[in-house]
């Protein structure tokens, strides 16, 4: 880090959270709760980012849907466990609500409202409505000020943290470990460097590649900025349009590998690499793409190893802002290397809503726990919460990307369920006994 002297904690200061958004709301509620005066910073209506324009806190921009409310849900499963730890958004969420099937959606404009009534009224939140340029150098901060901070304040955070402050425009798959069939894979490294379980192999004969390709040209693509696509990260669909063999002589290359079952090279492999240090979840080497999600899930569907894979996250290609939490932040999302110092939001690589708010709400109640003198809460990594917030620091995760909640973030049943449904309410149990047990 450079130009930073860090935080300096003083007793007798409150707290500070920097941006009013889901994260810094659910923050600054969390420690007034827990008994302690928090100053709340919000640059609106002194300024407004691009993307909003509601002057209320908590403002929800891309959509009004907080996702699946059913516990066997990851969505479902990450609000229970934030209603477990006391969360405003989701209590406001209930009260809000809309009519939308099985998912929790609100509206908009109330939801907002309604967080900013009722932080107003909390007797031991002062909201301040100014913008904050640079981290502030004294007391205990949590920085929430999400993928779209002033540019004064991104600016100052990239002076401080350096390389930590990322913008990624390409994000290859994620599919669950365990819905990999191996019987159509195999564990190699190419010419045998490194361990041997380094890379999953999912091979494909000719007419098996030939069909990928020439649906991978076809499929049907999401919308594209001109700023969207770069050619150090070329888009596996594009890379595909340039020629027959274009993706068998990059991603999809062969050499250095043998089928055990065949004995020879294969024609083509798609390599699976770990995501994260338990190996739950496994990204597609070299495969960033802007193809729409349902058919990410067709034409990958159509490598035999794939056949029945899980995604726990879709491709994109697009800009956000965040930093490189797994060399900055510890679970607690205190910055490792300056206690006191809090990050919260999308901006620690966390995406979606609740995801967002939840984040925030675990460094309020992490910084109420520090000014009780207690130990920090680290959620078990059975709960969605806890598995979060263990992926955003995990060291072992070396191409960090945004993530949101989803069940290969988990550790795996000790038992194998083959139905997903069921396998799903199983682990959902599981958390809701783990975070009751963290709690008590």
């Amino acid at each position: 880090m450079q130009n930073f002297n860090g935080i300096q904690r003083s007793d007798g200061a409150p707290p500070q959270v920097v941006g009013g958004g889901l994260a810094g709301v659910e923050a600054a509620w969390a420690i007034a709760r827990a008994g302690f005066p928090v100053t709340l910073f919000e640059m609106k209506p002194q300024r407004f980012s691009p993307a909003h324009e509601s002057e209320n806190l908590a403002e929800l921009v891309c959509s009004n849907s907080l996702k699946a409310e059913r516990v066997g849900a990851a969505a479902g499963l990450l609000k229970a466990e934030m209603s477990a730890l006391g969360s405003l958004c989701v209590e406001v969420a209930q009260q809000c609500r809309v009519p939308a099937g099985g998912a929790l959606a609100v509206d908009r404009a109330l939801f907002s409202a309604e967080i900013t009534r009722r932080i107003a009224a909390e007797p031991l939140i002062t909201l301040v409505r100014e913008e904050v340029t640079e981290i502030p150098e004294n007391g205990t901060v949590i920085i929430s000020a999400g993928p779209l901070a002033s540019d004064a304040l991104a600016a100052d955070i990239q002076q401080k943290f350096g390389a930590g402050l990322q913008f990624y425009d390409a994000a290859a798959p994620i599919v669950t470990a365990e819905s990999v069939d191996m019987n159509h894979a195999f564990a190699q490294s190419r010419y045998d460097r490194g361990g041997a379980d380094d890379y999953l192999n999912c091979p494909m004969n000719r007419e098996e590649y030939e069909a990928f390709a020439a649906a991978m040209r076809t499929a049907e693509r999401a919308h594209t900025h001109a700023f969207d696509v770069y050619e150090g990260c070329m888009p596996i669909e594009v890379l595909a349009g340039r020629g027959d063999d274009t993706m068998r002589f990059g991603p999809l290359k062969p050499v250095g590998l043998r089928d055990p079952r065949t004995g020879h090279r294969p024609w083509a492999v798609l390599q699976l690499r770990r995501e994260n240090a338990a190996g739950t979840m496994l990204n597609l080497v070299g495969c960033q793409t802007n193809l729409k999600f349902g058919e990410q899930r067709r034409v990958f569907g159509m490598i035999p190893a794939l056949r029945n894979a899980e995604f726990c996250r879709f491709g994109v290609m697009h800009r956000n802002t965040f930093i490189d939490s797994p060399r900055i932040l510890g679970q607690d999302f205190q910055v490792k290397s300056h206690p006191g110092l809090y990050f919260a939001g999308q901006i620690t690589g966390v995406e979606g809503y609740m995801e967002s708010a939840a984040s925030g709400l675990l460094a309020g109640l992490n910084v109420a726990r520090v000014m009780r003198n207690q130990p920090p809460l680290l959620l078990p990594p059975e709960t969605m919460l806890g598995a979060l917030s263990r992926y955003i620091s995990d060291e072992s995760v070396t191409n960090f990307q945004p993530m949101g909640a989803n069940f290969g973030l988990l550790p795996p049943l000790p038992q194998r369920i083959r139905d997903k449904k069921v396998r799903y309410e199983a682990l959902a149990e599981r958390a809701l006994c783990a975070i009751k047990q963290a709690e008590s």
